[in-house]
Formats: structure tokens, C-alpha cells, sequence
């Protein structure tokens, strides 16, 4: 079965303004987005602080937070209120109570998952989970390129917990994107396809209808 798949633009800084500007293209035309947070225990470099973090009220906003003690920001974490947060699989600490508070608090959890982590090996968060992340990147850069054997982890994922959303980060593109949505994903986040376009817009607009096309996917 082919799912209904969203892309869902991502933004990724380290700079206040370039922040508000990312907002504002990308307000235009989607009400969706994940914003990247890292506190640079995990990823290589920090993004903005979470405490600088913020968006517009109708927006459904995923955070996904790249941190080895993602505990330490729960407190942020609540007063931002996102629609659903992901925290990693490679965390040097127990997810399972951070996932329980965010859902006592509404907020719907989810776990990112690493080239190098296979997903039976972090079978209770998947459990807990209502979300799960496929890495397929470089961790803290956008443009990277996408490898796509990680396309494996999904049957997986989706066997584990068929009703988990399952999405793709890492290299999506106007090349890839039709492979990954015939994929059985849910969401494919896209970074620099988008935030480097010379029109968002239409570069969102451009993902969107080649994962719509019918055919033979090359």
C-alpha cells in the first residue's frame, strides 16, 4: 500500500535572523515543519538554543532534538508546547521516562534512529514511540547526501509498530523523493531542497507533485 505522504520542510540554524527569515519562506506554504535542535553533545556543531527557539501560533511544529541528555531540556521542552518531539535512540540515557512526561503533557513523542542503531535493538522505544525518525544523513548538516540503504530500517519499524508514523531525514530531494515516498514513510523532511531554493515555494510545490506521480519509480 502506497501511504499519503507529507514533506515537511526543516530548519536548521545557528542565527537568530536567519531563523525568522527560514519562518517566514516557509510560512507561505506549509503549516508543518520540523525544527532542529542541538545542544552539540550529539550533532558536531549547536544549532540556535532552544530557549530562542520559537514559531507561529497555527503552526504543527516537530522538534527534533539532537542532545545525548535530552532530559535536561524537558522543562523548554513543555513550555513550548510542540506537536510532537523526537528525541534520539543514542541518547546516553533513558528515554522512556522523558517520553512518559511528554505525553502526560499532550505531546506526542518520537525516536530518531541513526545509520548505526538497528531498530531491534531500541524495540521499547518504538514501542512508546508515535513517531519514528530514519537518519539518513550527516547529523547537524543540511545538504548532506541521503543514503538510502538506510531505506531497509523501515519494513522494520513498520513491522514493529504498524501504526507508527515513520519518517525520512537526510538528503531528500527532487532526485530520491518518488523512491521515498513509494517507501511505506509517512513524512519526508526536507532541508536544503527547500531553504536553499531560489523560490521555497515552488521548490515544496515541485516535492510535492513528484511523489503524486504514478509509474514506474527508477
Amino acid at each position: 500500500m502506497i501511504r499519503t505522504v507529507s514533506i515537511v520542510p526543516t530548519i536548521l540554524t545557528d542565527n537568530k535572523q536567519d531563523y525568522r527569515t527560514q519562518i517566514e519562506r516557509i510560512n507561505v506554504f506549509t503549516r508543518r515543519v520540523q525544527i532542529d535542535v542541538s545542544d552539540g553533545t550529539l550533532a558536531p556543531t549547536p544549532t540556535l538554543d532552544i530557549t530562542n527557539i520559537w514559531w507561529p501560533k497555527n503552526w504543527e511544529a516537530d522538534l527534533h532534538i539532537m542532545s545525548k541528555n535530552p532530559s535536561t531540556l524537558l522543562d523548554t521542552i513543555l513550555k513550548l508546547n510542540p506537536s510532537l518531539c523526537i528525541f534520539h535512540a543514542e541518547a546516553e540515557e533513558d528515554l522512556l521516562p522523558s517520553f512518559q512526561t511528554l505525553k502526560n503533557a499532550g505531546i506526542k513523542v518520537g525516536v530518531a534512529i541513526l545509520p548505526s542503531t538497528f531498530p531491534g535493538n531500541i524495540k521499547p522505544y518504538i514501542d512508546a514511540a508515535d513517531h519514528a525518525l530514519i537518519f539518513a544523513g550527516q547529523l547537524g548538516v543540511q545538504g548532506s547526501p541521503a543514503d538510502l540503504m538506510q531505506m531497509e530500517k523501515i519494513p522494520l519499524v513498520r513491522n514493529m509498530k504498524p501504526e507508527i508514523e515513520i519518517s525520512w531525514d537526510g538528503g531528500a530531494n527532487i532526485t530520491n523523493v518518488r523512491a521515498l515516498a513509494h517507501a511505506d514513510l509517512d513524512v519526508i523532511n526536507v532541508g536544503s531542497a527547500i531553504s536553499n531554493a531560489p523560490d521555497p515555494a515552488e521548490a515544496f510545490q515541485s516535492l510535492v507533485a513528484e511523489i503524486d506521480k504514478n509509474g514506474v519509480v527508477l
